[in-house]
């Protein structure tokens, strides 16, 4: 038995030291001390699996374990290392079942707070024992605690203290920060031995830092390094690792790009003289933006590679007349379409738009959404998987298992951000019969700017309607503060008796402690009481789905005056008849978001008006959001500014953007990286493609298949 463990462990020491003679993309992070089966496999849901990868496993945050602060001197609210002697332990019985622990050092004392606890804690953390705690100060029953801190047990006249700054790493359940650290440790270890290749090193301008040597300060930052700027992430050894990473990112999506030239897609094309008729029947102008973009997109259809087009414009700038006819043409070559959208209440407003404009020319057009009861949506089903149903709009029920198309052509994805990538590749799948893949038309009403769309959406054509349909009013947008209340509920009852309807947008849904605004509840309420003449709806996310199309129909009917709504109007369906807009505590939000909330209105012919309301004083980065608002309607100036103003934030929506996970950069905090990265990244595709697929791997590996949606 004795032989065969030595043998073992002989096994173990020599594939790691064979491992050590590889690069560090290839040495398997199981290779590792400590790193068995099951946490390899918690390794793998952080995107890790070789030893370079862990190196890539860059730190959220730093905490600062330096000093060790007097006890007497901590306050609430900091996050501390302290060290003192347990003086009291015990298990209470209130509410539940907790361990408390009470440690001093002779200025003051500290209770520790326990509410999961082991048999082992509970016969170690005894009086007398001497501790070093590191956790968040908060005010207690009993006076300062820290709940659930890390600790260690020192021995008497240790100093636990740290040299270096504490590395916060992404983690996942069952893989605590300790093991982490223990494991990079290691990593770090392996780096000595074999450097990381700099690829970047000969192209890059400047006295930029050292590859390795911004990894080794990344992982553990020594006392004295600058820690204003590391904290913001703009050391410039964070920058160094950013712009390899956005780089690396851009690659693959370029890549991806390319590869996509040599996928089989099946042609769609439509007669000209039939596309004149669809034209003329619409009973609108199309804008010379629209003619422009709308060529681009049948020259993609017509061609044998799958076109992957993004289309962005403002709010009401005319991308649903574009997605309709790709799907005439989609149709007029027996291919069905898909038209996947965020809402139940947007996706019956594409179908309404959609029947008017193609059931004409005998093309049929279905609706599946998760509300429809099991027998309807048996029958749309049947109508899918048949080609008797030859477009298809629906919300995320479009992708489950039971749907079958005969033969999808073409996929468009309105509000893209809105969906995950997982479920845009579940419908790309769908439509990957014959070993011909599908056409996709991506759509954005979240104007982008030009440097961040080239990064980020590297991989797809983009186009870009930059004209509003003629005769529509601009939104005359206006600040007050919000001791102009009265005035304004005033203006809203004039207004709405005159016929139109108006909507009073409020950030929360319940009051809040936390933030002083006013919560839609209470402002329906408060409203009601004001307003008892005019017909007042209430919209929040917390309602029933059905409830809350509902409230919207009804809006829409020109049942409601006034609708009281958090923001999941943002995308909505079109109201001609609402002209005013107020943004109540507009000065927490955003600037997209702003103008999003701003694009509900001046759906019309009417003159439309955005008040933002706020509560002063406002800060200098508010004021200037306020500018821009009543400065330009322009979606494209208000993105950039918006790019300018804030740290990471939504310019491309939630993590939910469906592009690949970008490990350590951020694309708003690193804007003023990108124009290297596109630069850096087109010379290096073209003049040393290997490094670029080395640099992809380091970065990137496992990610590829999702980039392909």
């Amino acid at each position: 038995m004795k032989q065969s463990l030595r043998a073992n462990s002989n096994s173990s020491r020599r594939s790691a030291a064979a491992a050590t003679r590889e690069p560090l993309t290839e040495q398997s992070a199981a290779t590792l001390k400590g790193v068995g089966p099951r946490v390899a496999e918690r390794l793998e849901r952080l995107g890790v699996s070789s030893i370079g990868d862990l190196l890539c496993l860059l730190p959220l945050r730093y905490e600062d374990r330096t000093q060790i602060p007097p006890i007497g001197s901590i306050a609430p609210g900091q996050k501390v290392l302290v060290q003192g002697v347990v003086e009291l332990a015990e298990i209470v019985f209130r509410r539940r079942r907790t361990l408390l622990c009470r440690i001093a050092d002779g200025t003051g004392s500290l209770t520790l707070r326990f509410f999961h606890f082991s048999r082992a804690q509970q016969q170690n953390l005894v009086r007398g024992a001497r501790l070093s705690c590191f956790g968040e100060v908060r005010l207690g029953p009993t006076g300062l605690e820290m709940v659930h801190p890390e600790y260690s047990f020192l021995a008497a006249g240790d100093v636990a203290v740290s040299d270096r700054l504490t590395p916060v790493y992404p983690s996942t359940e069952g893989l605590y920060q300790q093991r982490l650290r223990g494991l990079i440790v290691q990593a770090l270890q392996r780096l000595e031995q074999s450097p990381l290749e700099d690829y970047l090193a000969p192209m890059l301008p400047g006295d930029w830092p050292d590859l390795n040597e911004s990894m080794r300060l990344l992982h553990g930052p020594p006392q004295d390094v600058d820690k204003d700027s590391l904290l913001v992430g703009r050391h410039p050894c964070q920058q160094r690792l950013a712009l390899e990473e956005l780089i690396a990112q851009r690659l693959s999506l370029l890549q991806v790009g390319r590869e996509r030239e040599v996928e089989p897609a099946e042609p769609l094309r439509a007669d000209a003289t039939r596309l004149g008729h669809f034209r003329r029947q619409l009973g609108f102008e199309l804008t010379g933006a629209q003619d422009r973009v709308l060529a681009e997109v049948i020259d993609d259809l017509a061609a044998t590679q799958p076109m992957h087009r993004l289309v962005q414009g403002d709010v009401g700038c005319g991308k649903t007349v574009i997605a309709a006819f790709a799907a005439f043409v989609a149709a007029a070559a027996d291919r069905q379409a898909a038209v996947m959208v965020p809402t139940e209440l947007l996706a019956e407003q594409h179908v309404k738009n959609f029947r008017a404009w193609l059931e004409p020319f005998d093309v049929s057009v279905a609706c599946l959404t998760g509300s429809l009861p099991a027998a309807a949506r048996h029958r749309v089903n049947e109508k899918i998987q048949t080609g008797a149903a030859q477009v298809v709009i629906g919300t995320h029920a479009l992708f489950q298992q039971s749907v079958q198309f005969r033969a999808l052509g073409l996929v468009i994805v309105d509000e893209q951000h809105r969906f995950g990538v997982h479920q845009r590749l579940a419908l790309m799948l769908k439509g990957q019969a014959e070993r011909k893949v599908p056409h996709q038309l991506v759509m954005t009403a979240t104007p982008i700017p030009r440097t961040l769309a080239m990064t980020a959406y590297a991989d797809l054509d983009c186009s870009i309607i930059d004209e509003l349909p003629p005769g529509r009013q601009p939104v005359t947008t206006a600040a007050i503060p919000d001791t102009r209340r009265p005035e304004l509920v005033q203006r809203v009852e004039a207004h709405c008796r005159s016929g139109q309807q108006a909507y009073w947008v409020c950030p929360l849904i319940e009051e809040s402690d936390v933030l002083d605004s006013q919560a839609a509840e209470q402002l329906y309420k408060e409203l009601s009481a004001a307003l008892p003449s005019l017909r007042i709806g209430l919209l929040h996310g917390r309602m029933r789905p059905a409830d809350k199309d509902e409230g919207m129909r009804a809006f829409k009917a020109g049942d409601l005056d006034l609708l009281v709504a958090t923001t999941v109007i943002e995308v909505g369906v079109d109201v001609p008849n609402a002209t005013l807009m107020i943004i109540e505590s507009a000065e927490r939000l955003g600037l997209a978001q702003l103008h999003q909330l701003r694009g509900r209105v001046g759906r019309g012919r009417e003159a439309s008006n955005c008040v933002l309301l706020y509560k002063p004083p406002l800060s200098q980065i508010a004021r200037e959001r306020l500018g821009v608002m009543r400065d330009t309607t322009d979606g494209f100036k208000v993105a950039q500014k918006d790019l300018e103003l804030r740290g990471p934030g939504e310019v491309l929506g939630t993590r939910q953007t469906g592009l690949m996970q970008l490990r350590f950069a951020d694309l708003v905090r690193n804007a003023d990286l990108l124009p290297m990265v596109i630069e850096l990244s087109d010379t290096m595709l073209a003049a040393a493609p290997a490094q670029a697929n080395a640099l992809v791997r380091r970065w990137n590996s496992g990610q590829m298949r999702y980039a392909k949606v």
